[in-house]
């Protein structure tokens, strides 16, 4: 067991599930969150293949994440008169297992809470290391001095910038934006049956049906200029690229305008040779994250799982700890560096549209890009890491 208190900037999934293991190891362990409250909603995530399924059950939470799963849906593509053009089965989109996003922070809040400090409506704004430790200053709260400093908030890691660089020298725009709209119950946008839709148009594409009646939008775009914490810009950028839209766009547009839940932003790639420096490690999508890639989940309780257990097979020595998080994790997290999901779901014209289709209408091509994600999954050995045993 240690005495070493440590701080991890990130209240989502890659933070809480760190702040689980190191925890129960004898870490002080304080998480600090933007946000005012754990995070609600959010889109889906999935989780695939052994080795994600392997890292749930060590946390003991498989079942709980099996309860509360969304129960990956089919969902048909159509045209602009809602004729079905294909399906895209829930294998698909949602892995062996789906579930929203704050369902499962919440999960992992409840199994933190009470070993962990929160502080929730904080961030990180200075990071100064020194030979025994490292000063760290809020944007609220009083300065604190910290053994270890973990990033696990997201693309747009703070903790990243502080420590490594500017963003731009990490995190590539990929071309494309997403956005995700909670509509309301009043507003539904499902087709016969109840059955999740996509729309697309060149450069542009809308899916419904969701869970909880959400939205789910994808459009082209250079990299635009915009405060990312103002949703009513963000419902301006939305409603203006999706402006003079067929089926029931128009519709969903003025969903947009009513929705009091909005969240927009790029889809990008965060590229680093290494995710540790000094005494600061980077887990999660501020470390490998690809936006809509469909690892973001899984890496995230890979990447704390492998790190925390380093740090115990190392006995609580960072450097040696770190050096090996690194090895193991670039290799792991090598689909964080290809794929690009924007022109998949949001081709650049109605040939581009078709080709697409056609993958949902013929098996083997399915099953082959299902395949090739499965290995992607468990492409690594995961370490049993006695020191971890039982503390799930």
């Amino acid at each position: 067991m240690t005495n070493k208190t440590v701080l991890i900037s990130g209240a989502s999934i890659a933070g809480p599930s760190l702040a689980f293991w190191l925890s129960r190891q004898g870490y002080a362990v304080t998480v600090v969150e933007r946000s005012a409250a754990p995070r609600t909603g959010g889109q889906a995530v999935d989780f695939k293949g052994a080795t994600h399924r392997a890292v749930l059950g060590r946390m003991g939470i498989l079942d709980e994440v099996h309860r509360r799963q969304t129960g990956g849906h089919d969902q048909t593509i159509i045209d602009a008169e809602e004729r079905p053009l294909a399906v895209i089965p829930g294998e698909f989109t949602g892995g062996d297992v789906e579930i929203r996003r704050g369902d499962l922070a919440e999960i992992l809040h409840e199994r933190t809470a009470q070993d962990c400090e929160y502080v929730f409506g904080d961030s990180v704004t200075s990071l100064t290391e020194t030979s025994d430790g490292v000063d760290v200053t809020f944007r609220r709260g009083a300065p604190r001095r910290f053994d270890l400093v973990f990033g696990a908030d997201g693309i747009h890691s703070a903790v990243r910038r502080l420590s490594f660089g500017p963003e731009a020298d990490y995190v590539r725009h990929l071309g494309h934006y997403y956005a995700l709209v909670e509509t309301g119950e009043q507003d539904d946008f499902r087709g016969a049956g109840g059955v999740s839709l996509m729309y697309n148009e060149p450069g542009r594409m809308a899916a419904t049906g969701g869970p909880k009646a959400s939205a789910f939008f994808v459009f082209a775009s250079p990299e635009l200029t915009y405060d990312r914490y103002d949703m009513a810009q963000q419902k301006e950028i939305l409603v203006t690229r999706f402006d003079g839209g067929g089926w029931r766009l128009p519709e969903l547009m003025a969903a947009v305008k009513r929705s009091d839940e909005v969240y927009l932003d790029s889809i990008s790639r965060v590229t680093m040779e290494h995710y540790t420096r000094g005494r600061v490690a980077l887990v999660g999508d501020s470390a490998y994250g690809n936006t809509l890639a469909g690892f973001g989940s899984g890496l995230a309780v890979v990447g704390a799982y492998v790190l925390a257990g380093e740090l115990a097979a190392a006995n609580g020595n960072h450097e040696v700890a770190f050096r090996r998080y690194d090895e193991k994790l670039h290799g792991y997290a090598k689909v964080a560096r290809g794929a690009n999901a924007g022109p998949f779901l949001a081709p650049s014209t109605k040939l581009r549209i078709s080709l697409r289709n056609q993958i949902f209408r013929r098996r083997s091509l399915l099953r082959g890009m299902l395949w090739v994600t499965g290995k992607f999954a468990t492409d690594i050995v995961l370490d049993d890491y006695p020191a971890l045993v039982g503390l799930g």
